[in-house]
């Protein structure tokens, strides 16, 4: 197993130069780490013609291969010219979401970079696209890319959770604050700090449990509770009052425009495992994901990270 840390930049299939392509070179400069791209190739017909003619196709598949290789090493090259340390792959495989697992397993990843991929909802809901797999199970960062207006980060957002109760959650968002002011050190870029404090939620979940109503004044209470929280968890991190963000809101919706008012680069935020109807609807990451006018970076919690 490599101990160099390094960034991963998957590819798309197409041989077209994308924004996670910019991405990936001005974070592994600013990050000082070496980039390894990889791109993962399948062609159905390919693989079907050659259940047929095993010798004909394999030849047609390691030509295709080649071409692909060879325009991979070109982007190395244009890596190394503005002082990136590339290198390059192209893999042979149907389902790549287990092949990325093995790079995490092979490679110490400091982060996996990834153009996002649009999917209808209909799509979303039958199958898992690569995208959501990546978000839900990979236990690496993912930096997936929708822009790269500025190919080195100039605006960082946070994303905080205080209703987080259990301790280990609390510690998540401590994981999720230290990420995002490391990579806006990294790329000299403003950070900004945001919790929205959603009470409607908090409402459905009392009654959800059957449990009368709480008086309005408790709800206010709550708030009072958590901006105190976030004040000192701002604090603890060196967030400039200047830099934090207490929104009364919808989450989702509060997200989109705070970033859209402040040209918001990269969303950094928490993502964890959902079961069931959770799961089909999705967490505020992967909705963040088709609606965020940027890109998101998703940690995982550090007991997943661990395992």
């Amino acid at each position: 197993m490599s101990q160099t840390q390094r960034l991963l930049l998957i590819a798309p299939p197409a041989m077209t130069r994308t924004p996670s392509f910019d991405r990936a070179n001005a974070l592994a400069k600013a990050m000082q780490l070496p980039l390894h791209i990889v791109a993962f190739d399948y062609v159905q017909a390919l693989a079907v013609a050659g259940l047929f003619a095993p010798e004909q196709i394999s030849l047609a598949r390691e030509g295709y291969l080649q071409t692909h290789r060879r325009w991979l090493e070109k982007q190395v090259e244009l890596a190394s010219k503005h002082g990136v340390n590339a290198t390059c792959e192209v893999v042979w495989v149907q389902h790549p979401y287990e092949e990325i697992l093995h790079f995490v397993n092979e490679m110490q990843l400091a982060l996996i970079i990834k153009d996002a991929e649009e999917e209808s909802v209909l799509k979303r809901i039958f199958f898992t696209p690569l995208d959501w797999q990546l978000l839900r199970n990979c236990p690496a960062p993912v930096h997936l890319v929708t822009n790269a207006l500025n190919p080195q980060p100039r605006n960082v957002l946070a994303i905080v959770d205080l209703l987080r109760s259990e301790e280990q959650d609390m510690v998540f968002n401590d994981q999720i604050i230290d990420a995002a002011v490391k990579l806006a050190e990294q790329c000299d870029a403003r950070l900004e700090l945001v919790h929205v404090y959603d009470w409607t939620s908090v409402y459905a979940q009392d009654m959800g449990y059957g449990a009368l109503p709480l008086a309005t004044g408790i709800y206010e209470a709550l708030g009072v509770a958590q901006h105190e929280a976030f004040a000192a968890m701002s604090e603890r991190h060196g967030v400039p009052p200047e830099c934090r963000h207490f929104i009364e809101g919808v989450p989702l919706m509060s997200i989109c425009e705070f970033a859209t008012l402040h040209h918001t680069d990269v969303i950094v935020m928490g993502t964890v495992q959902h079961k069931g109807v959770k799961k089909l609807l999705g967490t505020t990451a992967e909705q963040l994901l088709h609606q965020a006018p940027c890109s998101v970076l998703a940690i995982k919690p550090e007991k997943v990270l661990q395992s």
